[in-house]
């Protein structure tokens, strides 16, 4: 009874059309009413206790991180880089796409921020080379959503800061999965593009390539910088992203120099608001997550998947199965917020290991983002390319397929997420 009053005031709550903060609290209030533990000051609490987190501050950090390097040109480069290499084979600007997107990954950690950058660079270069664009609005949408899984991930500091689990380790296990996912979209690209009739880029001279690639050496050096740093301990994922933020500001202000002085008001306020909706959105989670404790919903979960308990990749698949079906529905960051505090007990009762379930969860709600009726990052592709979104939908399935069966290969195998782990923390 319990599960059924939060889920019905959550869904009824948003079929009003509230926002889902607020929606959030909705439901934290009626299982409150239901549990006769009505207190105001519990809600106001929580959400103070929700914001006031150390690690949490990452996140708008490296929000302005992302708007200061797309504003700075840092994005551009990193396209432009990989266009003089990749750019002269059949189907290059497809290869283009999806390295650009696992090194744009790796310095914002935001799949809107860096699907919208991707789109509005290579689209107008696709559609000028005859590329079929629902394919191509696809692949970019596809590529995209590697941004929660390498780090820095947004997705792995919510979950981390939620679920309980180092975020150091969840970024480092990350990176691989992440590679793996790019690798997939290029054979699935390959398979799928290597017939079009599509104009094919003229080889640029080598002397300058390594022009061109020099150009970005600065783009390249901040993910080496924030991943590199990391791993030796010289700061935490909340330092590193302060770091990206001077790095990328003293990089866009004085190398590069295409962000003026008059331009930071805006860049601020853009990052600020966005990262206001999901600090509020953290905030009325962990309202809803110290009630769901507090009515026992974990062990009501663990109930009913308990006949699974004793076979983890059994398990697995049928947790994971459970967030694909909720991420169709939810968007990236409430899925986290609400999935993470029910199903941790679970994976720790089963003996899973929190951070190879943590890379799995966050590749799962990374997958949600593709597909219909949420389907923010599709919505982004529609909006920059232009394109009609049932277009779109057709042209993403083959790449959606693509990471499915990397998300299955994964279950099949920990150790694919365990083993390079265990390899980067080595001292």
């Amino acid at each position: 009874m319990t599960v059924l009053v939060f889920i019905v005031s959550l869904l009824a709550a948003m079929a009003l059309g509230m926002p889902l903060a607020f929606s959030l609290i909705v439901s934290g209030v009626a299982l409150m009413l239901h549990l006769d533990n009505f207190d105001t000051q519990i809600v106001s609490q929580n959400l103070i206790n929700g914001a006031d987190n150390f690690p949490l501050m990452a996140v708008p950090f490296f929000m302005l991180a992302g708007e200061l390097m797309n504003a700075g040109g840092m994005s551009r480069r990193i396209v432009n880089s990989a266009m003089v290499w990749v750019g002269h084979f059949r189907g290059g600007l497809g290869y283009v796409a999806v390295f650009a997107a696992i090194v744009m990954a790796s310095l914002s950690g935001s799949a809107v921020a860096d699907t919208a950058a991707l789109a509005a660079v290579l689209m107008p270069m696709m559609r000028d080379a005859g590329y079929r664009m629902d394919r191509s609005a696809g692949l970019i949408a596809a590529g995209g959503i590697i941004a929660p899984v390498i780090p820095p991930s947004i997705g792995f500091i919510l979950f981390g800061v939620i679920g309980g689990v180092s975020i150091s380790k969840l970024f480092m296990a990350g990176i691989f999965p992440g590679i793996l996912m790019g690798f997939a979209l290029i054979v699935t690209w390959w398979i799928v593009a290597r017939k079009d009739n599509v104009v094919v880029a003229e080889r640029v001279p080598f002397k300058q390539r390594i022009t061109v690639t020099i150009n970005a050496f600065w783009s390249y050096l901040l993910a080496i910088t924030i991943i590199g740093g990391m791993k030796m301990g010289i700061f935490t994922p909340t330092e590193a992203a302060v770091v990206a933020v001077v790095y990328s500001l003293f990089v866009g202000l004085f190398i590069y120099r295409e962000i003026k002085v008059k331009d930071l008001y805006r860049i601020i306020l853009s990052a600020a608001k966005t990262s206001s909706v999901v600090m509020f959105l953290v905030a009325a989670a962990l309202v809803s997550a110290w009630l769901i404790t507090v009515a026992n919903i974990p062990a009501q979960i663990v109930e009913i998947l308990r006949p699974f308990i004793d076979n983890k990749t059994l398990l697995m698949v049928m947790l994971m199965l459970l967030v694909m079906v909720v991420g169709t529905a939810l968007d990236f960051a409430p899925t986290v917020l609400i999935l993470t505090p029910v199903l941790m007990p679970l994976v720790r009762e089963a003996g899973i290991d929190p951070v190879y379930f943590g890379v799995l969860f966050i590749i799962n709600n990374a997958i949600g983002l593709l597909t219909p009726p949420v389907g923010t990052v599709l919505n982004v592709v529609c909006g920059v390319g232009r394109i009609p979104m049932h277009d779109v939908i057709r042209g993403v399935m083959p790449f959606l397929l693509s990471q499915v069966v990397v998300m299955g290969a994964l279950i099949a195998f920990p150790s694919l997420v365990m083993m390079p782990l265990k390899w980067l923390l080595m001292k």
